[in-house]
């Protein structure tokens, strides 16, 4: 064969090669962001469920549920419901042990670009915490607080006046009595 054919044969075949080298690795790189995905799903639960849910991003459910986000954003998760004191969660993305993963294999096989796909990509990345599991804290009622403190205030006063002796047990049973039935209805 000639030569001019031979080392043009080979030429081709070195760039078929070098191609599929290229192809390959760009393949590769960008593990995390192929295997992984770039949205997660964060699972929301109460005690008690069927709560209103409401992220900072808009996004809204009742508990128990499930919603897909961007593994790279935060969000600011509300969680309440009427008659119980509302809770604020921060979910935060956070570098998950299979993101550092993808991130080590992508610099291993020299994917420079492959990690920073990943890293802009949010793969490489878990929503922390997840799931949130919240317990609702009945809310106490302001117009009871009062009271109740209402109630201290005037026990402590007919107290203070039976310990000095200005009212006697009797006196001290009888306005405590009064306050009490008062107070309560």
């Amino acid at each position: 064969m000639d030569k001019k054919i031979t080392g043009g044969i080979q030429a081709m075949r070195s760039l078929v090669k070098f191609s599929g080298a290229i192809f390959f690795i760009s393949f590769i790189t960008s593990c995390a962001t192929i295997t992984r995905g770039t949205e997660d799903v964060l699972n929301i639960e109460s005690d008690p469920p069927n709560a209103q849910v409401v992220l900072s991003n808009g996004l809204t459910c009742k508990t128990p549920c499930s919603l897909k986000l961007k593994r790279k954003d935060s969000v600011v998760v509300k969680i309440s419901k009427d008659g119980y004191q509302p809770v604020e969660v921060n979910v935060v993305p956070k570098i998950a042990g299979a993101g550092s993963a993808g991130m080590a294999g992508n610099v291993v096989l020299g994917g420079i670009i492959g990690a920073a796909v990943d890293a802009g990509s949010g793969a490489m990345y878990d929503l922390t915490p997840n799931p949130i599991k919240v317990t609702l804290e009945k809310a106490v009622d302001d117009n009871i607080k009062n009271k109740e403190n209402n109630i201290t205030e005037k026990l402590k006063k007919i107290e203070e006046m039976k310990q000095k002796g200005l009212i006697s047990q009797e006196e001290f049973d009888k306005l405590k009595l009064e306050i009490l039935k008062n107070e309560i209805n």
